[in-house]
């Protein structure tokens, strides 16, 4: 019987995205299928030129109290980022190389944490580098890479991917064609791909 799997869309500049992509990280009985992409394009669809917690007080107040608690319950490190939303486009330009590569998970896991633990700049290109030296890669190599036309052209498809999609915020999970949007529908989808 093959393994369950899960496609994770996420954006490294989503507070929620984080929580997701952090329990989806410890997942070793899933096959998680990472899809990285930008909400800004999404948001603009929309109507949108930010993040909707900026964008309405009310909300915002909310998720930065809802935050702690939700990070407490999945026992995750949290700190609200002096900048929010951080650009998250060389991170997802990044990511979109190692899609099919062994060291997926915890690139996305530690860019993650360095946005949402350790308050740091994940559209620098020394703190990508260093996260990319820390795991063990190229990171000359691979942020080049990320910087080619190709690849850029692979970002912009991926964001027509998602509106093709309907997707219209991150994180959003697919199991097969069945979606579930945020966080709080991760188990939901898990059990639905564990029931395959």
């Amino acid at each position: 019987m093959s393994a369950p799997e899960i496609a994770c869309w996420f954006d490294f500049a989503s507070n929620y995205s984080y929580l997701s992509v952090l329990r989806l990280a410890r997942q070793r009985d899933v096959i998680v299928h990472w899809k990285p992409f930008l909400l800004g394009p999404i948001f603009k669809e929309q109507g949108w030129d930010n993040s909707p917690f900026v964008l309405q007080q009310d909300k915002g107040d909310y998720v930065w109290k809802d935050m702690p608690r939700e990070c407490a319950k999945y026992e995750l490190p949290w700190r609200r980022p002096s900048e929010f939303p951080r650009r998250s486009l060389l991170a997802a330009r990044v990511a979109l190389l190692g899609e099919h590569q062994p060291w997926m998970a915890e690139f996305c896991a530690r860019v993650m944490l360095a946005n949402f633990e350790h308050d740091e700049d994940i559209g620098n290109e020394d703190v990508i580098a260093a996260i990319l030296t820390g795991i063990g890669l190229d990171a000359g190599a691979l942020l080049a890479a990320a910087h080619a036309d190709d690849n850029k052209a692979r970002l912009r498809a991926r964001s027509a991917e998602a509106k093709a999609l309907r997707i219209f915020g991150a994180p959003t999970f697919f199991v097969d064609t069945e979606m579930y949007w945020g966080n709080d529908r991760l188990a939901d989808a898990l059990a639905l791909a564990k029931l395959g």
